[in-house]
């Protein structure tokens, strides 16, 4: 926990440091063609998955593919799809919510509420979207690329590296990975990367995963429909899941949990993260003196984080997770369930894009 805790801040610091959002990466690639954010992120990515495979090949990775990580269906693709639209509407991701709550956000506590009520919602649609998802794994069900493949991970990943370093690298000679800004305390973008893919590698050696928080969502918002309706929630199978069954590899300790309301080991990881990314923004905007209630915008911009909110707690249900969980974990030892929830995310944040500007910009 307080691994998680730590990793948490530190996060949350970075993200708000050099504004470091997914959701306001695809958004600014498909409305203004500003590909800015989305060539930090695939520095994050690559980098992400030289440490990753380092870490293999060193031995230090006991849990690889790590826990919770499913076979590819098109549930996936079509809620990455989803997570998109609902990203760039509620003008942020599952973490970009929590930093910018920390900054003084209340629009963010507003996805943020959205986030839990769709996460809670998806319980109602759980049982055919299950069976939709099995019925649709793909191939032999493996995991990862190189497993589909038979070969082994270092191959794939250095044809990968070398493709995306080659473009990295011109961009770097153009200049296109800099941004010049006098904002006090300012951190450049390719270096927020670096440090959250180092922090990623953290988490996956300290926690034994990669870093994500989705399923606390659901527990908390688990915990307040069984405080308000505890009969309905009672007949939920969703929440007596318990999907996450694994030893933990510092300790050897036995972590076992699921998107019920009780504190297991779900909640032993995520609270403390989700925690973590609060207060990482908070001091960050504290120290450089830009904390403070954010709260005057138009009514339908609060409508549209609501919704927006609703749609990721919902997508990242039926994916399942989200663009942290498989863009800084899954992508970077190319599982195919994440570079299916890639494919449907790019498509739905065009389409989030289109829906922000004409209901939301234009009015």
């Amino acid at each position: 926990m307080p691994a998680s805790l730590l990793l948490g801040v530190v996060a949350g610091f970075i993200m708000h440091r050099a504004g470091f959002c997914m959701a306001g990466a695809f958004r600014d690639f498909f409305l203004f063609r500003q590909a800015f954010m989305l060539r930090q992120l695939l520095l994050l990515v690559v980098v992400s998955m030289i440490l990753f495979e380092a870490a293999r090949l060193m031995g230090f990775l006991p849990l690889y593919p790590f826990p919770l990580l499913g076979p590819p269906t098109l549930a996936s693709l079509v809620g990455g799809a989803l997570f998109g639209v609902g990203m760039v509407l509620a003008g942020g991701c599952v973490v970009g919510t929590l930093y910018k709550l920390g900054a003084g956000s209340v629009l963010s506590g507003v996805a943020l509420a959205g986030l839990l009520f769709g996460s809670v919602l998806y319980g109602e649609i759980h049982p055919w979207w299950g069976a939709f998802a099995r019925a649709t794994i793909m191939g032999k069900g493996s995991l990862t690329l190189p497993d589909a493949l038979g070969a082994d991970p270092l191959l794939p990943i250095t044809l990968a590296v070398v493709v995306v370093g080659v473009l990295l690298y011109r961009w770097l000679r153009q200049g296109k990975l800099q941004r010049h800004s006098p904002v006090r305390g300012y951190l450049q973008p390719w270096l927020a990367a670096l440090l959250l893919a180092l922090t990623g590698l953290c988490s996956y050696l300290l926690v034994g995963m990669p870093l994500g928080i989705t399923t606390a969502y659901a527990k908390l918002g688990a915990s307040i429909e069984q405080f308000v309706a505890p009969r309905h929630f009672a007949g939920l199978v969703f929440f007596k899941g318990l999907p996450l069954d694994y030893r933990y590899p510092l300790t050897q300790e036995r972590l076992v949990g699921g998107p019920g309301p009780a504190f297991d080991g779900v909640a032993a990881i995520q609270y403390p993260l989700l925690l973590g990314l609060v207060l990482g923004g908070l001091v960050s905007a504290v120290l450089v003196r830009e904390f403070r209630f954010y709260y005057r915008v138009p009514v339908c911009q609060y409508g549209s984080a609501f919704a927006g909110g609703l749609i990721m707690g919902l997508a990242s249900r039926m994916t399942p997770g989200c663009n942290i969980w498989h863009i800084f974990g899954g992508l970077p030892i190319l599982a195919i369930q994440s570079i299916l929830f890639v494919m449907g995310l790019l498509p739905g944040a065009w389409l989030g894009g289109k829906l922000l500007t004409r209901l939301i910009i234009r009015n």
